[in-house]
């Protein structure tokens, strides 16, 4: 794929995202609605998804541009030694889903992302989320793969590039956090 081809195509998706403005916007009023109530938000992903659900808590737990306080969030993937635990003992399928059985409380948010949707472990995290209650959003990408249709909010990213899918992710990661914090002191 050439620079420009590359270039064009995240440009494009980027601006196709004006046609999903009232999912980007439900997605940001589920995560600052439970950061107000005083709960979490869990994130997880696989591969480069991996950077952005850690970058993504990152800057609630640390700072995004302001001073404000510290934010309740929690990257699933970020702990490594865990990772590797669950996946000897239950297998990587459940390398998310089992920290979720156990971390979040009612009322939690769990922000999932995937550029094909199709992993076996971030489809068993958002059924279990779901199971307890916790309301979900998907960053998607491609054509939102398995995952399609399970989240109570998805955002998915159309196109035949997970690059730009991601490039794309990182974009609205950026978003969210700009509502969040104009929301918190």
């Amino acid at each position: 794929m050439s620079l420009e081809f590359s270039q064009a195509a995240t440009l494009a998706a980027l601006q196709g995202l004006t046609a999903l403005k009232q999912q980007i916007h439900q997605a940001g009023d589920l995560l600052i609605r439970a950061l107000k109530a005083g709960k979490k938000v869990l994130a997880c992903g696989n591969g480069g998804s991996t950077n952005e659900a850690q970058h993504f808590s990152n800057e609630l737990v640390g700072r995004y541009y302001k001073n404000r306080r510290s934010l309740p969030a929690i990257a699933l993937n970020a702990n490594g030694s865990l990772a590797t635990c669950i996946g000897n003992d239950y297998g990587y399928d459940s390398v998310f889903s089992r920290q979720i059985e156990g971390l979040p409380k009612p009322g939690d948010v769990l922000l999932m992302l995937s550029s094909s949707g199709n992993s076996v472990n971030i489809l068993n995290a958002i059924d279990t989320a779901q199971k307890l209650g916790l309301d979900t959003v998907a960053l998607l990408g491609r054509d939102g793969g398995k995952a399609k249709g399970k989240a109570t909010c998805e955002i998915v990213i159309s196109g035949d590039s997970g690059a730009t899918a991601q490039e794309c992710h990182l974009f609205l990661i950026h978003h969210f956090c700009d509502q969040i914090d104009s929301e918190f002191e």
